[in-house]
């Protein structure tokens, strides 16, 4: 099977001057490209009077610059048959775009454009911050969406790691150009930047384009954020619900922690798929849940893990019994087939994240960012490969020593207590 990892396309990365990295894939058989600048600062980059400011900023990106306006932004990607886009999330913040081959310079143009030269126009600030407040509004009438934010929250409490990426509705109301300007020439430096192409480009072009627009950028020290601490704890929310949607918690491993891929493993055959003990346990066998599962999140120093359903407020208690049963149960006897089987799950969400332009640019963009370099698929699927069931039974094991967290909403009633699920992962 490793055979299909081995063929990865060519890789060209220039870095300029100033340290912005430039990196291109050239892939023969298609005939657009996908381009980005990813930053690497997001939520967690923030200060407290800063909450909510990265995603802010995203937005405020497509609202003008000293010479396009919003409209004009808009209609020079859709004018060449293009689309843009922008993301925020608790590292990294992106801006990108895909055009055909032979449109690049106009991409690359808007990019420069609104990453270097925003305006921050009063009025479109005004109507934006509106916007976000709008967004806000609609997350907190959503509790299977609210519910992940208090979970993040309680599982880092008082720190930029947990907080929501939108912010409050103070903070978001006290953003000013000023504020929005210091942020950037704090964060958005060179330094921690990486412009990404990929599929019909030509890499000494685009590294032309990339010197005449960003090259002037001056080349700032980068400032670390603080790291990241779990906490635990626990947030329950009373609510008038039909249903109650409750995420359990452990502190998890970052992404260049060694034991990060087991207990992504564990994580997987835990509560990852149809074939997965939850969701048999829980969902097929029992009917305590639409929908049960478990997750990893790994950041740049630290990580979470976790389990989310939702249920009737009369089957809370029964559901928390059972997948704490089912987590202590797994450290214990995990089997040989279903590694294998999330093993090879593994594999092919590699390879499908692998097969289109965007995914192979954010793959590059964020392991530039992270690691300094890309990392060879094979590379990956060797550490994979090398886990054996003890390996992965033995990062559980490590898992539930955690201090839990717990975020519940709804009908809540009969959870039991913090305590006893603290009890009841020690088997």
């Amino acid at each position: 099977m490793n055979q299909h990892f081995v063929h990865e396309k060519r890789i060209e990365i220039t870095t300029l001057s100033n340290g912005l990295m430039v990196a291109t894939e050239r892939m023969p058989a298609i005939a657009t490209a996908t381009l980005g600048v990813w930053v690497g600062t997001g939520s967690r980059h923030e200060r407290a009077h800063e909450h909510g400011l990265s995603h802010l900023i995203e937005h405020m990106a497509f609202k003008g610059t000293a010479r396009r306006s919003a409209r004009q932004i808009a209609e020079d990607i859709e004018n060449v048959g293009g689309d843009i886009n922008a993301a925020t999330s608790v590292e990294y913040t992106s801006y990108t775009a895909r055009v055909l081959g032979e449109n690049v310079d106009v991409a690359l143009d808007v990019l420069g454009d609104i990453l270097i030269h925003s305006a921050f126009d009063a009025n479109e600030l005004a109507r934006e911050k509106g916007v976000i407040l709008q967004e806000y509004a609609a997350v907190e009438d959503t509790p299977d969406d609210l519910i992940y934010d208090a979970f993040m929250e309680t599982a880092f409490s008082r720190q930029a790691v947990g907080r929501p990426i939108l912010g409050t509705p103070e903070t978001i109301k006290s953003f000013d150009e000023a504020t929005i300007r210091a942020f950037l020439a704090r964060e958005y430096t060179p330094g921690k930047m990486v412009l990404a192409a990929a599929g019909d480009v030509d890499h000494a072009r685009i590294v032309d384009m990339a010197e005449r627009l960003f090259g002037g950028m001056p080349s700032v020290a980068a400032q670390a954020p603080e790291p990241g601490r779990y906490t635990g704890g626990e947030r329950r929310i009373s609510r008038k619900l039909e249903q109650a949607n409750l995420v359990l918690g452990l502190p998890g491993l970052s992404f260049k922690d060694p034991g990060y891929y087991a207990v992504h493993l564990f994580a997987h055959m835990l509560g990852g798929g149809l074939t997965s003990r939850l969701w048999h346990e829980v969902r097929e066998t029992r009917g305590l849940a639409y929908s049960i599962d478990s997750f990893h999140w790994p950041f740049s120093d630290c990580g979470l893990f976790g389990i989310g359903a939702g249920t009737s407020g009369s089957d809370v208690r029964e559901l928390m019994d059972v997948t704490l049963a089912c987590m202590t149960q797994a450290t214990r006897d995990i089997s040989e087939i279903e590694l294998v089987r999330a093993k090879a799950q593994m594999k092919v969400a590699l390879l499908t994240a692998l097969e289109t332009p965007g995914g192979r640019i954010e793959r590059v963009a964020r392991q530039l960012l992270s690691w300094g370099r890309v990392v060879a698929s094979e590379e990956i699927v060797r550490k994979v490969d090398a886990l054996d069931v003890e390996h992965v039974r033995e990062a559980g094991r490590q898992l539930l020593q955690g201090a839990p967290t717990l975020a519940a909403i709804g009908p809540i009633k009969g959870l039991p207590s913090l305590d006893d699920i603290a009890s009841g992962l020690r088997g």
